[in-house]
């Protein structure tokens, strides 16, 4: 009955009001349209965008590549670690005597100055900013670190060179001490790292930068991939897969465990605030452990699962 009204009311509408009826559907399904297709297009320059700059990403940075292993080339280090070197040096004085060996390994520490590594010395001359290079053997993760001070934020959103960039550069915290010198030598005359080494990186669509950082999720990836890689300006170090987390960043009233706040332990009461909250939130346990005195490298990247959420990755030195 209620049907049999409506068709009859339809049919009562005169001829006018129809036809505006008519135009108001027309109009309504064209501006439906004109929205549809100017999205497609926003869209379609966004992807082209992304496109434009991951590309310009992977180019930078194999120019980047390029000038290190040129520069390891040119001192006779094949590879591009300190390690490589000392191989390097070890086969060319294979001949040389005990004695020289020994004479050769005294130090004037009253004259002796800390040396940037070859590998890294025209890339630091490019752009005194760089303060080492992160690489994780079998992931895309192999780039140049930079940090300033001043601005903690500066190259999230510029390229290596200081140009903007959407897609930005892995950024090393303000707070965190890098270090001047090598582990073997107690970094005498040089300057002991901090705890904690805190590196930031944009979560790519293509996977670029830290776009893969959460693939550690799985137990099966992290065990495949534990060992993470920072070579200093002056030495190459090595962290193991200790913790993997989602965490967040809060507000400035949130009376929580911080993460990223954390970069230097000077009691064990601070350590272990660290360390026990790091294990605790741990999506698995990898069976490494730590204590009181033991540095850590922390990769961080923006993850969606709350708002400022971030995915997080913690390695214990052990080089």
């Amino acid at each position: 009955m209620m049907r049999g009204n409506k068709k009859e009311k339809i049919e009562n509408l005169s001829r006018a009001e129809r036809k505006k009826r008519w135009m108001l559907y027309q109009s309504l399904r064209n501006a439906f349209a004109v929205i549809f297709f100017i999205s497609m297009f926003v869209l379609m320059i966004v992807l082209v965008k992304h496109m434009i700059d991951d590309h310009r990403t992977r180019k930078q940075t194999e120019e980047l590549k390029q000038i290190r292993e040129m520069a390891a080339q040119e001192v006779g280090v094949s590879g591009n670690t300190p390690a490589a070197a000392e191989n390097a040096s070890d086969s060319a004085s294979e001949d040389v005597t005990e004695a020289e060996v020994k004479e050769e390994e005294i130090i004037d520490w009253d004259t002796y100055t800390y040396q940037i590594l070859p590998e890294y010395r025209e890339l630091h001359e490019i752009n005194p900013d760089m303060v080492g290079w992160l690489y994780i053997d079998g992931t895309v993760i192999d780039y140049p670190v930079m940090q300033t001070p001043e601005d903690e934020s500066y190259y999230l959103n510029r390229d290596f060179y200081g140009s903007t960039y959407s897609n930005g550069s892995l950024v090393m915290s303000a707070d965190c001490v890098v270090g001047v010198g090598m582990k073997k030598y107690d970094y005498f005359k040089g300057t002991q790292p901090g705890t904690n080494l805190i590196i930031h990186g944009h979560h790519l669509i293509s996977k670029e930068l830290f776009g893969n950082l959460p693939l550690y999720a799985s137990e099966d990836y992290g065990r495949a991939h534990n060992i993470i890689c920072f070579d200093t300006l002056y030495e190459t170090r090595k962290y193991e897969l200790m913790a993997v987390f989602r965490s967040r960043v809060f507000t400035v009233d949130d009376n929580v465990f911080k993460f990223y706040q954390f970069t230097q332990a000077d009691t064990e009461e601070e350590f272990l605030n660290f360390y026990d909250n790091v294990k605790r939130m741990s999506l698995y346990d990898t069976g490494v452990t730590a204590e009181f005195g033991d540095e850590f490298i922390t990769l961080s990247t923006c993850s969606y699962q709350v708002e400022n959420g971030r995915f997080v990755v913690v390695a214990k030195r052990i080089e």
